[in-house]
């Protein structure tokens, strides 16, 4: 057995490696964000001001509707990128793949980008009629990312042609997935003398599944939480604690959709920002799709569901309203809980994505824990929904409840260890900084300690513990 390692261990670096992400990406997208919600929310002020008519908000009110926040998203992902471009400078990265000194000649590049555009072509094709065929995206919230894809389409079949015909002059390979996926629809390699491989191909579906999954999800949730912030007068909260937390709940889920989108949306190149590889494991995308409709398990939804926890449990609110400290206390518990969550996807930048490889994060919450994220969130269910205490009086009942989240609880473990077992196989980064977190991380070191003293298990170096081949 390898002994666990020590703060003294060679292999534990003194410090976690340096972050690929900046603090400043997240943090100037998050200011961009609030620009435009202060715009939206002061809209009748400026309009009177300007002496504008209200055909976008109807009657000169708050521009709250769907589109706003659609148009939220550029007021977060550009200056995202030019922070990441000017000061950052992440298009001179290597890991980019590009070599700006490099310009191949058009007609040399052109021949490259033609297969390239058929796969690109197809690919959005293929996705579009797996939108026509699951019916559940023309149904709900999903209605409007459909016809916001829809209405993107052409915009964006007319801007890949200039787009990919610049970047293959400066990519130093630009035989990626994407062109082999189109050499493949085109036949190369039967009737020409290039030939198309098929793991390139399959690397490169696992992007765009990604990509169009979560971003038509990502789309549809939009709206609704952008609505109540930007429309709700906070003085009418500010005597109701509950009220006001949950306000300052709705508002940091917005961050976190907001950013989050961009990041689904925005894998460019340029920008560091692409996609390096989608989870080659199953049980990755098991663990990570049953968290999301409509695969979702009962983690959140009727009582009726698999996995529901909410069985007679009215919260937080009913049991604490007795006591107005208690109530601002156990409120201020929830919002501090959802700011750290917000703050693990902004702390991404233009690179949040879920199931895959972006580059390594080490800053803002991810120096105290790998998964900040998923912790908070849990820990929000518990705190939220109190699930040992019900109004049933049945003691099976609070007992279920414990049992369906400490199941839930479980389903994010699995997810997190799978994402690990996937970056661990990509970076000698990430490596470095899973073992920094073995030993030093304020949260993560002493539930390693714990987790080995309940188990008896002296733990393996993070390389030798998952030992998945890098694609």
């Amino acid at each position: 057995m390898m002994s666990a390692l020590r703060p003294d261990d060679p292999t534990v670096p003194a410090a976690p490696p340096q972050s690929d992400v900046s603090a400043g990406v997240g943090l100037v997208g998050l200011a961009g964000l609030l620009v435009w919600i202060a715009v939206c929310r002061s809209y009748p002020a400026i309009a009177d001001a300007l002496g504008l008519g209200g055909p976008l908000s109807g009657e000169r009110g708050v521009l709250s509707g769907p589109y706003a926040a659609l148009a939220g998203l550029l007021f977060c992902a550009v200056p995202m990128a030019v922070w990441s471009v000017l000061v950052d400078k992440v298009h001179l990265r290597p890991s980019t793949g590009i070599d700006w000194q490099l310009k191949r000649p058009p007609a040399e590049a052109m021949p490259i980008s033609v297969v390239k555009l058929v796969g690109l072509w197809a690919t959005w094709a293929l996705l579009a009629a797996f939108y026509g065929l699951a019916r559940w995206y023309w149904n709900g919230a999903y209605e409007f990312a459909m016809e916001v894809l829809a209405a993107a389409l052409v915009p964006m079949v007319v801007l890949s042609i200039p787009y990919v015909i610049w970047l293959d002059r400066h990519l130093v390979e630009p035989r990626d997935g994407t062109w082999h996926f189109g050499a493949c629809l085109l036949g190369l390699g039967v009737i020409g003398r290039e030939t198309w491989d098929a793991a390139p191909i399959a690397k490169h579906w696992r992007a765009w599944a990604i990509k169009g999954f979560f971003g038509a999800f990502m789309i549809s949730i939009l709206p609704p939480g952008f609505a109540q912030v930007v429309s709700a007068d906070p003085a009418q909260f500010l005597g109701n604690p509950v009220q006001f937390a949950m306000l300052l709940v709705t508002a940091l889920f917005l961050i976190d959709v907001m950013i989050g989108t961009v990041g689904y949306l925005f894998t460019l190149r340029p920008l560091d920002a692409h996609i390096r590889s989608g989870n080659p494991l199953l049980a990755g995308w098991l663990a990570a799709l049953m968290c999301y409709p409509p695969f979702v398990l009962g983690i959140i939804g009727p009582n009726d569901q698999v996995l529901s926890y909410e069985i007679a449990t009215p919260g937080w609110a009913h049991w604490f309203a007795g006591s107005e400290i208690l109530l601002w206390a156990w409120g201020g518990l929830l919002v501090f809980l959802t700011g750290i969550y917000a703050w693990a996807t902004v702390a991404f930048g233009i690179r949040f994505s879920n199931l895959t490889y972006r580059g390594v994060l080490t800053n803002g919450p991810y120096r105290f824990t790998r998964h900040p994220a998923y912790l908070s969130k849990n820990l929000f269910w518990w705190a939220s929904v109190l699930p040992f205490l019900v109004t049933s009086g049945s003691m099976l009942d609070g007992l279920r409840n414990c049992v369906c989240l400490l199941i839930v609880n479980a389903i994010y473990y699995w997810r997190a260890r799978t994402e690990e077992a996937h970056l661990l196989a990509e970076d000698p980064k990430y490596r470095a900084y899973h073992a920094w977190m073995e030993v030093h991380g304020p949260i993560t070191a002493p539930l390693v300690r714990l987790r080995r003293m309940i188990s008896r298990h002296p733990a393996t170096r993070p390389e030798e513990a998952h030992p998945f081949p890098a694609e």
